[in-house]
């Protein structure tokens, strides 16, 4: 009986995930081998509101293109990334920008986000270490917690990431992000899980960074689809000029 009982245990203990598997179910989840979409961007401030749409394309973790819809002074800018490289091309200058890795942290198109949630040039999975702290309820869902350190060789802006991901959907349900001091900055909360393509994600996504008052940005995702088929050549630097 004793046998029988550990034997059962066993079964339970290996199937039981580690922290980087869920990472790379919710990682995965969210990107699908290639997506295609819409999204509403908007920035509030305590003194003014401003709105971003964007069309976006990516295929794996290499490559991811956004193009600016509205409003009229930033329509037609596009952003590229290929593998570790980002460029910015602007229509009103006629002329691409380099960004270099050390811009990474900086605001995209004056958001709370920066350049790097916005192409995910860093990786959750491979950039990394990745520790279960347990479970918890976010909003009344059961999360596993996980403690994201980056390795010491990752190209990465953050010195910790503390993520919450659903037991049942694997989505990424909220996120802490630390300086490299320790110190909490941004949290992120999704909310609004709707049918986007193949599957089921979290529409509806709000940065708050905790030091500045009154300040947030909510980005909504209108429409997405999910393992298209995009050629790698569409990524390209003269892509950029001609995409609309």
């Amino acid at each position: 009986m004793i046998c029988l009982m550990l034997a059962g245990w066993q079964g339970v203990q290996a199937q039981e995930l580690t922290a980087k598997e869920i990472i790379r179910k919710a990682d995965d989840k969210s990107r699908g081998l290639s997506s295609n979409g819409s999204i509403t961007m908007t920035v509030i401030r305590p003194d003014w509101t401003r709105t971003i749409t964007m069309k976006t394309w990516s295929k794996t973790k290499e490559y991811s293109l956004v193009l600016i819809t509205a409003p009229a002074k930033d329509k037609g800018q596009v952003f590229l990334k290929i593998k570790t490289e980002m460029w910015n091309w602007v229509p009103s200058i006629d002329k691409t920008i380099k960004i270099p890795p050390s811009m990474m942290l900086q605001s995209w198109m004056g958001s709370d986000f920066t350049n790097d949630d916005l192409v995910k040039q860093s990786s959750i999975v491979v950039d990394y270490n990745h520790k279960l702290l347990g479970k918890e309820k976010v909003r009344d869902i059961e999360c596993y917690k996980i403690e994201m350190i980056p390795l010491p060789d990752a190209a990465v802006v953050w010195g910790k990431v503390i993520m919450w991901i659903t037991v049942n959907g694997f989505d990424q349900w909220m996120a802490e992000y630390y300086d490299e001091d320790n110190k909490l900055v941004n949290v992120s909360n999704a909310f609004e899980v709707k049918k986007m393509g193949d599957r089921e994600i979290p529409t509806r996504i709000e940065m708050v960074p905790l030091n500045k008052k009154g300040q947030k940005t909510i980005m909504h995702i209108d429409q997405m689809n999910f393992n298209t088929h995009i050629d790698e050549s569409f990524f390209s630097q003269q892509n950029m000029k001609k995409i609309r």
